[in-house]
Order: structure tokens, then sequence, then C-alpha cells
């Protein structure tokens, strides 16, 4: 997977936005406002995506490519890396499971409104 792909896949899905809150190397994607993804851009070698804490040990313990997201929460967030070990197809996975656990975190109100884009 390339930067490229990563961002086409966060982009395309209703309600997402990106931004550079932190600095200018690091590339957030939120979804009505509330954070689900973010990655270097300068070295594109992980990703961090946000992850039901049960779910998160067990990916933690099956792939040597997944930790504790580095700065963040480690009971929700994973770091994934890009480096090879990981399919492109659950790192997808990943993102789209990151996604879905932040819409249904949202109130009843936005989750209305991100229906309703």
């Amino acid at each position: 997977m390339n930067i490229e792909q990563y961002r086409d896949f966060c982009i395309s899905k209703k309600g997402v936005t990106e931004s550079f809150p932190f600095d200018e190397k690091t590339l957030v994607f939120k979804v009505m406002n509330k954070m689900f993804a973010l990655t270097g851009i300068e070295k594109f070698d992980f990703i961090n995506l946000k992850c039901d804490p049960e779910i998160a040990v067990e990916l933690r313990e099956e792939y040597e490519g997944i930790t504790g997201a580095y700065h963040m929460s480690k009971r929700h967030w994973n770091s994934v890396s890009l480096l090879g070990g990981i399919s492109d197809k659950l790192i997808f996975e990943l993102i789209d499971d990151s996604y879905s656990l932040v819409v249904k975190s949202l109130t009843k109100k936005v989750q209305k409104e991100l229906e309703e884009l």
C-alpha cells in the first residue's frame, strides 16, 4: 500500500475530512470531527488506528507488525506497520473497523447528520 491508496480509501468514506492538526508531517483523518486514522507523510511506514480494546490485544499477539500506538492510548489505538507482513486487505479492514468504531461512538444527533450527508 502506498500513501495515495491509503488517503483515497480514508477520504472516500462518508463524513471524512483530512487535516494536519498536530504538525505539517502528521496526516489525520476524522469522521464528523473525531479522529479514526493518522500517519506520517514524510515516512509512510505505519498507521495509527482506533481499535476495540479486546481486539487490539488479540491483533498485537497475532501480528508482529501491530503494536500499541505511539503517543496515544495503547488501550484504544494500534500502530499498524506498513513495512511488510500485514496484507493490504487486512489494513483496509482495520481502517474500516476504526471508522465504524468512531461512528458508533458519535452522539445519535451526529450519527443522523452523518447519515444525511
